[in-house]
């Protein structure tokens, strides 16, 4: 009943209202357009450069999140003083509210004011208007979901290395492998479903990545800046249904963030599938 009522039914309604003309202020009363939506949304300059942005703040952001989480949770796997602290300092950052964490941040990304481009003038770089560029306001909001998740995906590969055999790492260093080569040879061969995990989760993170960039310019705008540079998908849903009152092509854009997802999680299916074959093929 529960699942009925909060999850299935606005499902498929939202599925219903993306086939309908429908504005925010009358629903119920759209009119039936078909997949007109989708193919004016397929037509739609926004939708693209907002798909752009989202792919490419997901790669900013994944890439460098997931290999810190990896050597963060590797350190931390050898036995360390307070290692219990260590865990907990790594969860606040995901503990922190999103809003919080991306008005301090945008603080540091000040164009005037921000530390970060008081360091930059103190190695004799020149200031960066964050906020205004393209790559420079992605990098940003990267850094901002970096900073937030990194710990969170540290403490899952911890668990994840915890599982691994002793014996493993004993056999490897009996013959000579060090650190370095166990962690390359004994530990990332037995991270990689977790691995796959991992990026399936953050990918599907990037695509629906929404509070960052509406509140990286501190006015809570739809837009992704003056020149829609970090606009995301989650952004344009938003600015569709609320601001621009059109609730069948926010719809449209739901379902389509939602196909994008169902992709992301075939491509790691069958890449899953594949490993297994040839882990069976070698046996």
């Amino acid at each position: 009943m529960v699942f009925g009522a909060f999850s299935l039914f606005p499902f498929l309604f939202t599925a219903w209202i993306s086939l309908h003309d429908a504005r925010l202020s009358d629903i119920d009363g759209g009119t039936f357009v078909g997949l007109d939506n989708y193919a004016a949304l397929l037509g739609n300059d926004f939708f693209w450069n907002a798909l752009r942005n989202t792919i490419t703040i997901g790669i900013l952001a994944t890439v460098p999140q997931l290999c810190l989480a990896l050597g963060l949770a590797h350190l931390l796997h050898y036995k360390l003083r307070g290692r219990t602290f260590f865990r907990t300092l790594m969860l606040m950052p995901y503990a922190t509210s999103i809003a919080a964490a991306t008005l301090v941040f945008a603080t540091l990304f000040g164009r005037d004011y921000g530390i970060i481009n008081t360091a930059l003038e103190a190695v004799g770089l020149d200031r960066v208007d964050w906020e205004a560029g393209t790559w420079s306001s992605q990098i940003a909001i990267a850094v901002i979901v970096t900073w937030r998740w990194t710990g969170y995906n540290a403490l899952i590969y911890l668990a994840a290395m915890q599982s691994i055999p002793g014996e493993l790492y004993e056999a490897a260093e009996m013959d000579g492998a060090s650190r370095w080569r166990q962690f390359l040879h004994v530990t990332i061969p037995s991270l990689r479903p977790t691995i796959l995990f991992t990026v399936v989760v953050s990918t599907i993170g990037a695509i629906q990545l929404f509070g960052e960039p509406l509140l990286f310019a501190g006015n809570g705008s739809t837009t992704g800046g003056s020149r829609n540079q970090y606009q995301t998908l989650g952004l344009l849903m938003y600015q569709q249904g609320w601001s621009n009152f059109n609730v069948g092509q926010a719809a449209t854009t739901a379902w389509a963030m939602f196909l994008i997802i169902l992709l992301v999680i075939g491509l790691a299916a069958v890449a899953g599938r594949i490993r297994s074959r040839r882990r069976g093929d070698l046996r």
